[in-house]
């Protein structure tokens, strides 16, 4: 077992989003993900099989999805969605989101 406290370990940077490897193995990936507001990872997607899971810890903004769709995002929500399905995460106001990949890529 292992514990980490991503308000201790993850913290911001004025120029880009930060990123915290929170746990990598054969099976999931973890990562904390902080944006300050304005920033974004932009609409993506993976050619393979597998799922992600985004949830906001801490700040709002916005769900990213194709055709500049756009789901409003608050503490305590979770987008779900197959990886190979465009997806991406933007900030209105400084906000920590914790990303779930399985099978890690």
């Amino acid at each position: 077992m292992k514990k980490i406290n991503l308000f201790d370990e993850g913290n911001f940077n004025d120029i880009a989003f930060k990123t915290l490897l929170v746990h990598d193995s054969e099976n999931f990936k973890i990562l904390n993900f902080n944006f300050r507001a304005g920033q974004e990872l932009g609409v993506h997607s993976h050619d393979i099989d597998g799922e992600v899971s985004i949830t906001i810890i801490e700040g709002t903004g916005e769900f990213l999805a194709a055709d500049n769709a756009t789901i409003p995002a608050k503490p305590g929500d979770v987008l779900v969605c197959k990886i190979k399905v465009p997806h991406g995460i933007r900030a209105t106001t400084d906000m920590r989101a914790l990303v779930t990949i399985a099978p890690p890529i």
